[in-house]
């Protein structure tokens, strides 16, 4: 529907998985080629001008990407079948007729169905403001500046209020880990400039501090939900891979985006099955970027390092490094970044230094003991500030957010009960739990628990490293690994868990410290049970958060302490 890892536009994409069996290779690579010359064949006779087409292959999977109008992208779901099933009968040495008049007819009735869609999209382009369009509504401008209309009600270009149409700014943000935290903060920093902030992550849509949606809106979806909202004066989308990959981005410009970081997660999936793999998914968000705007990127991540060499937008940079020869010579050439240095965060921007404040002061890092957090500290802050937010609405953010459990919720999370402290956090690959388990290890503890578990997506080479993960930040004397029921992928119930416990072994823990529990929810409750003052509980949650967050409130408001009996 936008941007993709194909192509700079919207298009239909097929995926064929062929069968590993004799002369599959070499079959699979004549269906290709045939497959890519019918389809040629087909767009044309539909009239589409200079298409864009992009073949891959990956292993005995093979992918053709087909760009179309806007207003006949079902018509170019068809046309791609069509070419494979040509492309598959022709190899087989077989006469197949594909019926172009059909196809032809079916173009025809998808455009007469929206007739003024291409139109109205095509004028917005004009005017460089964005578009976001689904399968039944499209809008023009974003926030306060847009329309929306049912493709049935678009009306001709002369009637649209052009003079109203605008576009708020908007920020994409990707990466592997930090990603919400990131997203939250720069909104926060909106609205203590004043403005009116949207945004969507994998916890939901918010206008302001007001919830709209719950859920994981992280993709397309989210996007338009904020981009639609009249109310909203600045966005910030967070922008996961699994919806590039099978969506594309929502806009086709963007005033800034950041790619916090790149590690080991979803591989397998659309694709990835690299790092490198992974980072060509995530630049795609670069495509949104014109000549003025900003792509954030991480200085400290190598993978990183190199996809900037490759970029030809305009990059800026962070680094928690105490030096950064090639980041310090991006500053002396004007280029903005942020740095820690003495313990204090620093901005450069517009070729000005600006003093964020104290590290340790800041509470989203934990007193400084959570390095990711600082990380995402000035990301966030040089992402608001390639986005317009002024340097002071910044610096007032950073000494506030995060002292409250609802900055954000579910991410590095510390609840303490007496004696007990309990953290919280969404880590959710090796790189996520290690970062995670770092920050708790600051935290003086007599015994230490870990909850471990994972989506049923991850192959088992993946769960093993995030126990591995885990036992390389330090030892832990009690451990329960979680069932998540509603995250199986496809996967039995405990199979997943099976899989834990038995890397566990692998490590040498001995089976009488790992415990099993059916939910998180109940993995929670029995790292409670088995507390006592001095313990420090590292509890990564996923999908029973709110439950989570709901049962630690109870505990509160009742004063309990360990040993005392959990409420019901």
């Amino acid at each position: 529907m936008g941007p993709n890892v194909y192509a700079a536009q919207e298009g239909a994409l097929l995926v064929v998985v062929v069968d590993d069996s004799p002369h599959a290779d070499q079959l699979l690579t004549q269906l290709l080629m045939a497959w890519e010359l019918q389809l040629r064949v087909l767009m044309s006779a539909l009239d589409w001008a200079e298409p864009t087409v992009v073949a891959r292959r990956d292993g005995m999977h093979a992918t053709m990407f087909a760009s179309a109008p806007i207003d006949a992208l079902m018509t170019a779901t068809v046309v791609n079948e069509q070419a494979w099933v040509w492309a598959e009968a022709t190899v087989c040495g077989e006469t197949l007729a594909v019926d172009v008049a059909r196809l032809q007819s079916l173009r025809d009735i998808e455009r007469t169905a929206q007739p003024n869609v291409a139109a109205v999209h095509a004028a917005a382009v004009s005017r460089q403001v964005i578009t976001t369009f689904d399968d039944d509504t499209l809008s023009i401008g974003s926030g306060e500046g847009s329309c929306t209309w049912p493709h049935t009600l678009v009306p001709d270009v002369a009637v649209v209020p052009w003079h109203t149409i605008h576009d708020v700014p908007i920020a994409l943000v990707t990466g592997s880990n930090g990603k919400t935290t990131t997203t939250r903060l720069v909104a926060a920093m909106w609205r203590t400039a004043g403005r009116v902030a949207g945004f969507c992550c994998s916890d939901g849509v918010w206008i302001d501090d007001v919830q709209l949606e719950s859920g994981d809106y992280s993709g397309p979806t989210g996007a338009r939900t904020v981009l639609r909202d009249t109310r909203v004066q600045a966005a910030v989308l967070e922008t996961a891979r699994g919806g590039i990959l099978r969506r594309g981005l929502a806009v086709h410009h963007a005033t800034a985006a950041i790619i916090t970081n790149i590690a080991a997660d979803h591989f397998g999936e659309y694709g990835v099955h690299t790092l490198h793999g992974l980072a060509d998914a995530k630049r795609v968000v670069a495509c949104a970027l014109d000549t003025r705007g900003s792509l954030v990127l991480n200085a400290d991540d190598s993978i990183l390092v190199e996809l900037g060499t490759r970029l030809s937008v305009q990059c800026a940079w962070f680094s928690v490094a105490d030096a950064h020869d090639a980041l310090d010579a991006h500053v002396a050439h004007g280029g903005d970044a942020a740095v820690v240095h003495d313990g204090r965060a620093w901005l450069h921007y517009a070729q000005s230094w600006y003093d964020l404040g104290a590290v340790v002061a800041m509470p989203l890092t934990l007193s400084g003991a959570a390095p990711y957090n600082v990380a995402n500290i000035l990301g966030a802050s040089l992402l608001a500030a390639v986005m317009g937010v002024p340097v002071d609405a910044i610096t007032a953010t950073l000494i506030a957010f995060g002292a409250s459990p609802l900055d954000n919720p579910g991410r590095l999370q510390r609840a303490q009960f007496g004696g007990v402290t309990l953290l919280i956090d969404y880590a959710h690959n090796p790189d996520g739990l290690a970062a995670f388990c770092r920050a708790a290890a600051s935290v003086p503890a007599t015994r230490r628990l870990l909850v471990l578990g994972q989506a049923g997506d991850r192959d088992d080479k993946q769960l093993r490293a995030l126990v591995r993960a885990a036992w390389s930040v330090t030892p832990f004397d009690r451990v329960i690994v979680k069932e998540m029921p509603e995250m199986l992928r496809g996967r039995s119930l405990g199979e997943l868990p099976a899989v834990f416990v038995d890397e566990l072994r692998a490590l040498g823990v001995p089976d009488a410290s790992v415990a099993r529990a059916s939910s998180e929810l109940v993995a929670v409750r029995h790292a409670l049970e088995w507390a006592c003052d001095g313990d420090v509980l590292v509890c990564p949650v996923h999908v029973e958060r709110a439950l989570v967050l709901a049962l630690l409130e109870q505990l509160r408001a009742v004063g309990w302490r360990a040993g005392d009996t959990l409420p019901t």
